[in-house]
């Protein structure tokens, strides 16, 4: 491997503009705001079941625009309703982010929030060593399992938090999306770095059967458009190629065999599809409710 390629986590400020750079060329957030609105009421129809207080644990919570809609759900299906809302997150910037759309939304009277700057681990870490561990009603973990070192452990604490009726949704990227194709094939042969590991709704859904957990896992199709990834020198396609490959400045660093060898199956069906002459890459994800 060329010694001048280094993962994209390397460096904070490109990383946090190519995952901007990401949702605005995708259907990412559209996709899981239709997952919200159609399918989320359901899913939380009995979370507050005789309850006085909903209490939500958000992990990787990030700067809190998905997690608010996620409240605003909880709060049409039990109006009134004291709501508890803890996230953990371990981006102070992001916990900032958060505070400042809290500042900025309204309906958000009957609700307390409380932020932990910490990982998904080091949260455990400290539940483990307080004797009594808090129940929760909903837990959601949007895309950040990808961060976590030991998921099926992780998995199993978090699900032995579950109160009465409780459910845990899960949003990671799904088996059937180009990704999977993308990090089996190349995952070798680009820069690992520990913080992140290639995990997709495949490898989950196996985790929970073998650990006896039962789910439901819906796949919505989500699209990014990477049309300009195919146009030399464009800083908008430097940017989503690292953000695809993991890579700072892969433009600029890969070798050229493997950029070529990416940039052909980039185009393949199994990766993307073509339309009005865009190259759209499958960025399917999966929606995986875990039952109590």
């Amino acid at each position: 491997m060329a010694s001048s390629m280094r993962s994209l986590f390397s460096d904070h400020s490109r990383y946090v503009e190519s995952f901007r750079r990401f949702l605005n060329n995708s259907t990412e957030h559209q996709c899981m705001q239709e997952f919200l609105d159609e399918k989320l009421p359901g899913i939380i129809a009995r979370i507050g079941d005789t309850k006085s207080e909903i209490k939500i644990l958000s992990i990787g919570g990030g700067a809190g625009e998905i997690d608010l809609q996620i409240i605003s759900k909880v709060q049409a299906q039990y109006p009134g309703v004291h709501i508890s809302n803890e996230v953990v997150e371990p981006s102070a910037e992001q916990i900032a982010k958060y505070k400042e759309f809290v500042a900025k939304s309204s309906n958000l009277e009957n609700i307390k929030f409380a932020w932990h700057k910490e990982t998904s681990s080091e949260y455990q870490n400290r539940m483990m060593e307080k004797k009594e561990l808090q129940k929760w009603d909903f837990i959601h973990m949007i895309q950040m399992l990808y961060y976590v070192k030991d998921i099926p452990a992780t998995l199993k604490f978090f699900h032995s938090l579950l109160a009465t009726n409780a459910k845990i949704l899960i949003i990671l990227v799904s088996g059937t999306s180009g990704w999977d194709k993308l990090w089996k094939k190349y995952g070798s042969r680009l820069p690992r770095d520990d913080l992140c590991q290639y995990v997709t709704s495949t490898d989950l859904t196996q985790m929970l059967d073998k650990l006896g957990i039962k789910y439901e896992c819906y796949d919505l199709l989500s699209t990014m458009d990477i049309s300009d990834c195919f146009i030399d020198g464009n800083e908008n396609g430097d940017l989503l190629w690292d953000f695809l490959t993991e890579t700072c400045n892969f433009n600029a660093t890969a070798p050229p065999d493997l950029k070529a060898e990416i940039m052909k199956d980039l185009q393949e069906p199994e990766f993307s599809v073509k339309k009005d002459r865009k190259v759209l890459f499958n960025n399917s994800l999966s929606f995986i409710v875990v039952e109590a």
